[in-house]
């Protein structure tokens, strides 16, 4: 049989296929999400995550050192506040003394060239659940990105590298930016989660802070996950306003519109493998469904072919290992 071209010579064994991929893993493409907590020498096992924990900021200084030495070079923080500091305003999440703002400046100090994200939202602050402050059972805009300004240059102020808004409030990007520039913190830089869906993916996330909305759910902020026009437009409307990177979230289920915002941007793109989906693989390989190791690569492979510059995950720390 005569062919002008066979194709499946450039597959013909792993040293071929190596050299001719398309996309390829580093470290370097990982942020590394953290759950911080009160305490020490004190971690917990998420449920709903299994094999991955919230820790005590001692634990939490180890894990940064690890990750460091395995060649991620940046975290993603988020911190369980108690009961007692949750209230109607999120004044907590300016606290100079937060458990945020300690957590930042103890992992500055301890991994100095470490990236250090934190996460915006009122979330883990409110006595709601939700990330705005709530009149009358709605989720304002203004009032919440006033608050959701003070947040962000506290985090600046006690050391963080970049800034994440996670909250989906209409202008919040541009006050930010505003804010920082007119206290001076213009090398702070601002990750915004620019097409933030409301999705059914970020279950175990919110045991890992308890931070479940106490009532309704966060569609009116939050992304319808039926479009796809609207995600462009609210990424573009975040780079006029000063964003330095722009996020999709979830990963999985939305390669489409990582792919669609690659296309239509000139920053950084960076997509969220959010909880649910971590689980989801991690329970499948419980019951012998998949391989794990084999999966984590996939997933996170196919979401940097989609368009991702930088990605999310927890399986940060297990991927790079498996890629040796």
């Amino acid at each position: 049989m005569y062919l002008q071209r066979r194709n499946r010579i450039l597959r013909s064994n792993a040293a071929i296929r190596s050299m001719v991929a398309e996309t390829t893993l580093t470290p370097s493409d990982f942020i590394a999400p953290l759950f911080i907590d009160e305490g020490a020498n004190y971690q917990f096992e998420i449920p709903s995550m299994k094999g991955y924990y919230r820790y005590s900021l001692d634990l939490t200084i180890k894990e940064v050192k690890e990750l460091w030495s395995l060649g991620i070079k940046s975290v993603l923080l988020f911190v369980k506040a108690p009961d007692n500091v949750k209230d109607n305003t999120g004044k907590e999440a300016w606290n100079k003394d937060g458990l945020m703002q300690r957590s930042i400046k103890a992992i500055k100090d301890a991994v100095p060239e470490m990236v250090v994200m934190t996460d915006v939202a009122l979330d883990p602050y409110s006595i709601y659940g939700h990330d705005g402050i709530v009149e009358n059972g709605e989720i304002i805009n203004d009032g919440t990105v006033e608050a959701l300004v003070k947040m962000s240059v506290s985090h600046a102020e006690a050391g963080a590298d970049f800034v994440a808004p996670s909250d989906m409030m209409d202008g919040r990007i541009g006050a930010i930016r505003a804010a920082l520039e007119q206290n001076n913190f213009t090398k702070v830089g601002i990750m915004a989660y620019s097409a933030k869906y409301a999705s059914c993916f970020y279950g175990p996330f919110r045991d890992a802070l308890d931070s479940a909305p106490g009532f309704g759910d966060k569609k009116t902020y939050q992304m319808n996950y039926a479009n796809r026009i609207e995600a462009i437009k609210e990424t573009l409307m975040d780079i006029e306003e000063g964003a330095d990177i722009v996020m999709v979230k979830p990963a999985m289920a939305y390669l489409d519109i990582i792919r669609e915002i690659k296309n239509a941007v000139n920053v950084p793109v960076s997509a969220y493998h959010v909880s649910g989906e971590y689980a989801m693989i991690k329970a499948a390989a419980q019951m012998g469904w998949l391989d794990e190791n084999k999966a984590i690569i996939e997933s996170l492979t196919s979401i940097k072919r989609a368009g991702a510059d930088l990605i999310a995950t927890y399986f940060a720390k297990d991927a790079v290992k498996l890629l040796g």
